[in-house]
């Protein structure tokens, strides 16, 4: 079989890993990076250059398209390649809107009822408007730019004064373009997060393991929101009540209600959770695999991806058996110098070379150059450290083990990564 992943970042490096374990299957990455070519074929296309993508999978007779990445979804791969009779993961351009817009999004879950936090939307010609709700507004408050923005484009303010800063970043130094032409204002979410993927049909699916993201760019969830600086899984915080849930108040009835639309939702769908004392509501939703929660997720996987995936394209996931293993999954990354704004390119990293059963290194910002491998992104690699045994902690100890035998100018990660569930199995061990 012959599969094409499309994107370059941890996520597709990750994907392809996991593909790559089935028998007989030949693996092409566009446009990939220096780590994801030991394991793939690169093709020198962009993500987002749609035409010429279908054109390379029609010369090279490949059977089955991968999408990474939410750019592609947004511009209607998809729609192009079905269009020709080409199979694809990922969801259709309407039905990615609800990740491409949180202004639909959040007009859709409130059309179906689905949990999530009461929120208002406003249009940059509306500014003076917006500046008098927020003026009479109670704090802390959720701004969100409406457009695609890398996982940044989420800010908590704490007062009106915040509020503004952040209008002025948006509206007037339009660090976003036109994603931030149009904001949404939520009320604050107090609770846990979780990330839970949905792989669908439009029909059927299944729920891989649970997992928890850290947005912040410093330890104690300080410092800017990024686009996330790891990951662990299973997440202790998702019990079988939760997961209950998420699937009948969110999974199933954004499936039935994309279905009712006529968008039906067939891919990824990435269900970004707060778990509230009010119950599990939606803060996003994102049309794809999540970097860097995929990077350890899928170390949870024993039944095939590669047919979890060609199931979905093929809307056949009612008869996919998922197997999963009993282990436990930390994913660290490490980025550039001043990430998540302008950050330094072009250094050397020292380092990688090191095997392990336990342990893997995937690329998301890197390339080739002179022969060695250079940073080429803010996020440079994330360290996946997996323990057998389902225990948190020493996931992560794997991991940071790793990733302190790796070295480029300019390295920092965050140190506490897992650290919550670390505590929580602490307690629960002194409990027993």
């Amino acid at each position: 079989m012959r599969v094409l992943v499309v994107g370059g970042g941890g996520r597709e490096h990750a994907l392809v890993d996991a593909i790559s374990r089935d028998q007989g299957v030949k693996v092409f990455c566009a446009p990939g990076n220096a780590g994801i070519a030991a394991q793939a074929e690169l093709v020198n296309l962009n993500s987002d250059d749609v035409l010429h993508l279908l054109r390379f999978v029609d010369d090279s007779k490949i059977d089955l398209t991968v999408v990474g990445p939410e750019q592609p979804l947004a511009v209607g791969i998809v729609d192009t390649f079905e269009s020709k009779g080409k199979k694809i993961f990922g969801p259709r351009k309407l039905a990615a809107r609800l990740e491409t817009s949180k202004v639909f999004a959040k007009e859709f879950m409130k059309r179906w009822k689905i949990p999530t936090a009461e929120f208002r939307s406003f249009t940059i010609q509306q500014r003076e408007e917006l500046l008098a709700y927020l003026n009479g507004a109670k704090y802390p408050l959720v701004l969100k730019a409406d457009g695609l923005a890398a996982g940044k484009g989420v800010s908590i303010v704490e007062s009106a004064k915040d509020a503004e800063g952040e209008l002025e970043r948006l509206f007037v130094k339009k660090i976003f373009g036109g994603a931030g032409e149009r904001v949404v204002v939520e009320d604050f979410m107090a609770g846990v997060e979780a990330s839970v993927f949905a792989i669908t049909d439009g029909k059927d699916y299944v729920v891989l393991p649970p997992a928890q993201d850290h947005k912040r760019a410093g330890d104690g969830d300080t410092g800017k929101n990024t686009g996330g600086m790891g990951a662990f899984a299973p997440t202790p915080f998702v019990g079988e009540s939760e997961m209950a849930a998420i699937k009948s108040s969110v999974i199933e009835k954004v499936i039935s209600a994309t279905a009712a639309e006529g968008f039906p939702f067939k891919g990824c769908l990435y269900c970004g959770m707060m778990l509230t004392s009010d119950g599990p509501k939606v803060v996003e939703f994102n049309a794809r695999f999540g970097d860097p929660e995929t990077q350890a997720v899928l170390q949870l996987l024993d039944s095939s991806l590669l047919e979890l995936l060609e199931a979905s394209a093929s809307r056949k996931v009612g008869s996919y058996n998922l197997k999963l293993n009993s282990s436990a999954s930390v994913c660290i990354i490490a980025a550039s110098k001043g990430y998540p704004d302008y950050h330094e390119s072009g250094k050397e990293i020292s380092g990688l070379e090191m095997k392990s059963d336990t342990s893997k290194v995937f690329h998301s910002g890197t390339k080739l150059s002179g022969g060695k491998i250079v940073t080429s992104g803010g996020r440079v690699i994330g360290v996946t450290g997996t323990d057998p045994g389902g225990r948190i902690k020493k996931a992560a100890e794997i991991a940071y083990d790793r990733l302190r035998g790796i070295r480029y100018d300019g390295m920092f990660y965050r140190h506490d990564i897992g650290k919550k569930a670390s505590d929580l199995e602490a307690m629960k061990g002194q409990s027993s």
